[in-house]
């Protein structure tokens, strides 16, 4: 995953890459182009990547996790616009998909609500591959527990993210 996140342009994986994951190309979601129905969208985020899958009309159904706000958030349909959030889109390509694209827009759906998030076992990466594969993993938390150093960086981002969208405290005007 880190090969085709590194430049979010069309790129190929290694042999051994490939077999760690189904994902053998990636391309960049022109701004004015529509997805193909089941597409698994990737955008970046400080210090991870964020999964969706594309459900159509411009839709996106993803796994909210902690995205949006210091709670978690349930398995949501929101526009492409959301999110990206600003960033950019890639498509990963899916060719050994277990489902088709209609039952895989089904699936994500099915779990719409959903409200079980857990960063290392079902987060937004886990839920596309659910929707895609019929298996629940992702290659970040994979990467992760490999190697330890990137697992507390990326715990720093995600904290540093957290902290920077938390309500200020409240002022009730007295004085220390």
């Amino acid at each position: 995953m880190e090969t085709v996140m590194a430049s979010l342009g069309e790129t190929t994986k290694t042999t051994a890459q490939a077999t760690r994951s189904p994902h053998v190309l990636a391309s960049r979601l022109a701004a004015d182009a529509e997805p193909h129905l089941g597409a698994h969208l990737v955008t970046p985020r400080h210090g991870y990547a964020h999964h969706g899958i594309y459900v159509g009309r411009g839709m996106v159904v993803h796994y909210a996790g902690y995205c949006h706000r210091q709670q978690r958030g349930p398995v949501e349909e929101l526009s492409l616009a959301a999110f990206a959030a600003g960033h950019g889109i890639t498509v990963l390509s899916t060719p050994m998909a277990r489902y088709s694209a209609a039952e895989s827009v089904g699936r994500a759906r099915s779990r719409l609500g959903e409200d079980c998030y857990r960063l290392l076992t079902n987060n937004c990466e886990h839920f596309c591959m659910w929707c895609l594969y019929g298996e629940s993993r992702s290659e970040q938390v994979r990467h992760c527990l490999m190697h330890p150093f990137s697992g507390l960086r990326l715990a720093a981002s995600i904290l540093l993210c957290w902290c920077k969208t938390a309500p200020a405290p409240a002022w009730d005007g007295a004085t220390a």
